[in-house]
């Protein structure tokens, strides 16, 4: 009888053991070092707003909007893992992402024109 006792308790110990390593183990379907990134723009007024390195998109949204300060503000571009970059001019804007700044950069350079300039970029981790 003692050793049915035994291994009940031992089985009970695993148990309770498990769920507690299983309640404090990261969700598996999102990576812990994963940030996000933003820009918002609003074309008549000009503003711009971005944000980096936040846990979700959807604060990096909201803090990108929040910067941009005009009611009418959208996001233009969400990035993680990466870099998105902002060009414009008097009547177009282009946004384009990349691995790195630069290339995110030189490509919303290629594709709005000689006129335009970077307006924001953002990179993640």
């Amino acid at each position: 009888m003692n050793a049915h006792r035994t291994v009940r308790g031992l089985v009970a110990l695993l148990c309770v053991c498990a769920a507690a390593q299983s309640a404090a183990a990261p969700d598996a379907r999102r990576p812990h070092n994963l940030y996000h990134g933003a820009i918002a723009y609003h074309h008549a007024s000009g503003s711009v707003g971005w944000a980096t390195d936040r846990r979700t998109s959807r604060e990096a949204k909201i803090e990108a909007l929040r910067q941009c300060g005009h009611a009418n503000c959208e996001v233009v571009a969400a990035v993680t893992r990466g870099c998105a970059a902002l060009a414009r001019e008097a009547k177009k804007h282009v946004v384009q992402k990349g691995s790195t700044r630069q290339e995110a950069e030189a490509k919303a350079l290629r594709r709005c024109g000689e006129r335009c300039e970077i307006a924001a970029w953002t990179c993640t981790r």
